[in-house]
C-alpha cells in the first residue's frame, strides 16, 4: 500500500484516538504531499512520499539539535515525539555492519579503491539503498574503506 494511503489511514485512526500528535504529524506530511502535487505539478510516487518523510525527520532532528541547545526541553521532546510518529514509516535502516558489506560490493562492481572516488560510490549507494542509508554514516565507512 502506498505510504500516502497508510497515512490518510492513520490520521483517520489518530483523529478518533484524539492523538494529536499522529494527528498533526501526519497532517503535515498530507500537506507536503498535496503542495508537491498542486504548486509544483508533481505527480504522488513512492519515490515522493519517501522523500518528503526523509525531508521532514531530517528537519525534526535539526530541530532537536537547535532546541536542546538552546536548553529549550519543551520544544524538544514535542520534536521528538514527531521523530518517533515519522521513523515508523521510514524503510529499515542498514545498520553498520550491513552498510559495510553494502559498500564494499559496491566498491568492487564499480571497480574504485581511492578516496577520490566517494563521491562515485556515496552517489550510487544512495541510489541503490534510498531511504535505508544514514548519509554520515555512509560518509564515516566510506572514508574509512577507501582509505
Amino acid at each position: 500500500m502506498p505510504l500516502k494511503e497508510t497515512w490518510d489511514a492513520d490520521l483517520k485512526q489518530a483523529m478518533l484516538q484524539k492523538n494529536e500528535v499522529v494527528r498533526d504529524t501526519l497532517r503535515l506530511l498530507l500537506s507536503e504531499i498535496k503542495k508537491a502535487t498542486v504548486q509544483e505539478g508533481k505527480t504522488v510516487t513512492p519515490e515522493l512520499e519517501t522523500e518528503i518523510l526523509q525531508r521532514a525527520v531530517k528537519q525534526r532532528q535539526q530541530s532537536i539539535a537547535e532546541y536542546d541547545k538552546a536548553g529549550r526541553e519543551d520544544l524538544s521532546s514535542k520534536e521528538r515525539r514527531e521523530l518517533d510518529v515519522l521513523l515508523a514509516y521510514m524503510p529499515k535502516q542498514l545498520g553498520e555492519d550491513e552498510l559495510r558489506l553494502a559498500v564494499k560490493s559496491l566498491m568492487a562492481e564499480l571497480g574504485v579503491s581511492t578516496k577520490k572516488d566517494l563521491g562515485t560510490v556515496m552517489k550510487a549507494l544512495m541510489a541503490r539503498h534510498k531511504g535505508q542509508v544514514d548519509g554520515k554514516l555512509a560518509n564515516r565507512v566510506l572514508s574509512e574503506l577507501l582509505s
